[in-house]
């Protein structure tokens, strides 16, 4: 079965150069998917994100999802990325540093109202990767309608929880599987016992989203 991913965020005092940026992908490639655990590794740099400011700049990025490019050459440099306010809001709150001074001393708090924009700004460009990310796509419309509703940042899988609870029972087996696959309880295949309810499901928690942004 598939093993969870392990994701990281790493945070730097300096700028990284183009050497060390290809040097982590050459790296990752090697270590991470495959037989082993996924890695999701995202670099910031504390002038950029302290004082906290929106959107916050990605210094660099790796994930399992972009290994096609990657492996076609492709490194990824600095830009913004929305998706960082709510993932420095859990590193924040889960005040559990694996190396190095707290996760406080380091990153500045997100307004609340810089993480609502920030969790709602890709709700569209998701939709649009719903046949080729489905796993993805799922948990984090899952997770998108979870914070909104209750304020809370969970993991994908504790989200996934909380939207199955309130999902009708028919948008329910998409959902489930791809908490299943991320949790590692299952293989990533989208059979035609599952892939006729994908669609309706990312609509449902679209339109879930919607009202709590209306």
């Amino acid at each position: 079965m598939r093993a969870p991913e392990v994701l990281v965020l790493v945070v730097v005092s300096e700028p990284t150069t183009d050497a060390q940026r290809r040097a982590l992908v050459e790296e990752l490639l090697e270590v991470s998917g495959g037989s082993a655990r996924p890695v999701e590794l995202i670099v910031v740099v504390q002038d950029e994100v302290w004082p906290s400011r929106y959107p916050p700049t990605c210094e660099f990025l790796y994930g399992e999802w972009l290994r096609d490019e990657y492996e076609r050459g492709t490194v990824p440099g600095p830009g913004p990325m929305p998706d960082l306010a709510p993932l420095m809001t859990m590193v924040l709150l889960a005040d559990a540093p694996l190396y190095g001074p707290p996760p406080g001393d380091l990153l500045a708090p997100v307004p609340p109202a810089d993480l609502r924009r920030a969790i709602t700004a890709g709700v569209p460009d998701p939709l649009a990767e719903l046949d080729t990310d489905t796993r993805n796509v799922l948990l984090t419309l899952a997770r998108i309608w979870t914070t909104l509703a209750t304020g809370a940042i969970r993991s994908k899988g504790a989200a996934a929880d909380w939207a199955l609870a309130r999902l009708p029972a028919e948008h329910r087996p998409a959902l489930a599987h791809a908490r299943a696959v991320y949790l590692g309880d299952e293989e990533e295949r989208w059979g035609d016992d599952v892939r006729p309810g994908v669609r309706p499901c990312a609509d449902h928690l679209v339109r879930a989203i919607e009202r709590q942004t209306s």
